[in-house]
């Protein structure tokens, strides 16, 4: 029987004799630092260069959640659900509930850095016989959560773009109707996937430059709204205080609550961080950083820009009335005219990024997809998996059919929020329930607080998908229905099924890539 002694260049070993018989074979394989050594621990040989650094990897997650397009995207989240109050206010009350999910998301990527990420965490802290079933569970949430993402971002941009046309030719050319918008939605998912097909590098200094462009946009528009709007600007009594129930539901409490779908579709995504974990220089210690820090400056940066938001608005159902797309467009063409307002516009739509493909490339790893043998491929020249990015914009493509219905992005915004912290949840209620005395941890890590905070981060995930599976209106007509919940349920009708025919037949959890020889198992190169 073979055993392995991973060895590390730079001194670091690490061992793992299970025969205890002295002639036993030992198999070294040379790991090229630290971060593949412990790879190398958790079952995988590392397939990427590992070319992000920290800054580089908290651009990459803080791209994802994109402040000024979530905050500029789901501005009638807020607006209709408690006017002032439910845009400030239903903003900062999910944060610190947001902040748990991430710290002890954090503390699980720390103690197991791979590109796998959340469904390896529940396989590994669930009971032996439900690991499978837990990893498959979480890893298929996750997918769902990602893929109808990447698809609301880039509807929001399509709306973005017909906007920013109709503003430009004072109204001349509209772009009305779902024909015009979709077609700018696969316009712009071929954009995201040819630059999420790159080389890790290149999108490595493009999410830095995206970050820094995010940073810069959103403190502009906070400065451009309070100094554009002069004399204009409502009191901060009116402000901070004043409500008004836009949703149709009688009860303006529930209506209040509804807000909250604003931030938590706009603080989604951070799992990136550790997807990309297998991509990142010291990524234990780098890729929980990235987590915290990302939703951190998010959090902030988005209620500031709210709060700025709140003092420019003179009418809540004058913004709610407008003829353009969202909302925000039509309060900076009141605030800082038309070209201010385009000006705004252009770094809004051009500061996002999405990401999907390394999820779906890991799960595929582990032949948990319909063509999976595609799917896992890695593109020779650019080191990257290309095929699983086209998946993902694909799939996005066919959600974003949804577009011809009249909640299209409310629904897609609500399945990727449902499909995602169903997938974080899932590994923090395992950690905090089965798998107290099974994780390892690494550089950062909770300590005694971690059960209190994953309890608090389960009990608000309930609650959440629970809030979005209802529509916005307590008189909703079959055209207005909040389809979120027909988006999972189908994806897991799917799932489900396959894994009761077939899937649990077969189906063990994350597959270890490394043979005896310390050769990738079952993962191809493509020219």
């Amino acid at each position: 029987m073979s055993t392995f002694a991973y060895e590390s260049t730079d001194t670091s070993q690490v061992h793992s004799d299970t025969s205890g018989k002295k002639n036993d074979a030992i198999v070294e394989v040379k790991i090229a630092n630290v971060d593949d050594a412990r790879l190398a621990e958790l079952g995988y040989k590392g397939q990427f260069k590992r070319e992000f650094s920290m800054f580089e990897t908290i651009a990459f997650a803080f791209s994802i959640m994109a402040v000024i397009g979530g905050v500029s995207s789901t501005l009638s989240f807020g607006l209709a659900s408690g006017g002032h109050v439910g845009m400030v206010w239903g903003w900062f009350i999910p944060c610190t509930f947001v902040m748990c999910i991430a710290a002890s998301m954090a503390e699980l990527t720390s103690s197991m850095p791979t590109s796998v990420g959340l469904y390896y965490f529940s396989a590994k802290l669930a009971p032996v016989r439900y690991s499978a079933l837990a990893s498959w569970v979480t890893g298929w949430a996750n997918i769902t959560g990602q893929v109808t993402l990447v698809c609301s971002i880039d509807y929001t941009i399509a709306q973005m773009i017909t906007t920013a046309v109709a503003v430009s030719t004072d109204g001349v050319v509209l772009l009305l109707g779902a024909e015009p918008t979709y077609g700018i939605l696969l316009a712009s998912l071929a954009v995201h996937g040819a630059i999420c097909s790159a080389a890790t590098k290149v999108q490595a200094r493009l999410n830095l430059f995206y970050g820094f462009l995010m940073v810069g946009a959103t403190v502009a528009a906070i400065i451009a709204l309070l100094v554009c709007s002069g004399d204009r600007k409502v009191s901060t009594r009116t402000a901070f205080t004043s409500f008004e129930n836009n949703t149709g539901w009688r009860n303006v409490g529930w209506a209040f609550l509804l807000a909250f779908a604003a931030p938590m579709w706009s603080l989604t995504g951070y799992d990136s961080a550790a997807h990309i974990s297998e991509e990142v220089a010291a990524a234990a210690r780098v890729a929980p950083i990235a987590i915290l820090v990302s939703v951190t400056a998010v959090e902030i940066l988005g209620w500031l820009h709210l709060i700025a938001v709140s003092f420019a608005t003179v009418s809540v159902p004058a913004l709610l009335g407008t003829d353009l797309a969202l909302p925000m467009s039509q309060l900076y063409l009141d605030v800082l005219g038309k070209r201010g307002m385009l000006a705004m516009w252009s770094f809004t739509i051009v500061a996002q990024g999405v990401d999907a493909s390394r999820v779906v490339f890991a799960f595929a790893r582990d032949n948990a997809l319909p063509g999976s043998r595609w799917w896992k491929e890695i593109n020779r020249r650019t080191q990257t998996p290309v095929n699983a990015v086209w998946l993902v914009i694909s799939l996005s493509a066919l959600c974003g059919l949804l577009g011809f219905s009249a909640t299209a992005f409310s629904s897609l915004a609500g399945a990727s929020v449902i499909g995602l912290y169903t997938s974080y949840a899932a590994p923090i209620f395992l950690r905090i329930t089965t798998g107290r005395h099974k994780l390892v941890p690494g550089p950062f890590t909770l300590g005694r607080w971690s059960t209190l905070i994953g309890a608090i981060a389960v009990a608000w995930v309930t609650f959440i998908v629970v809030l979005l599976c209802f529509p916005p209106s307590q008189t909703t007509t079959a055209a207005e229905m909040n389809n979120a919940l027909a988006i999972v349920l189908a994806v897991f009708v799917f799932a489900g099924g396959w894994w009761v025919v077939s899937a649990r037949k077969w189906f063990v959890g994350p597959l270890p890539n490394i043979d005896n020889h310390g050769h990738l198992n079952g993962t191809k190169q493509m020219q």
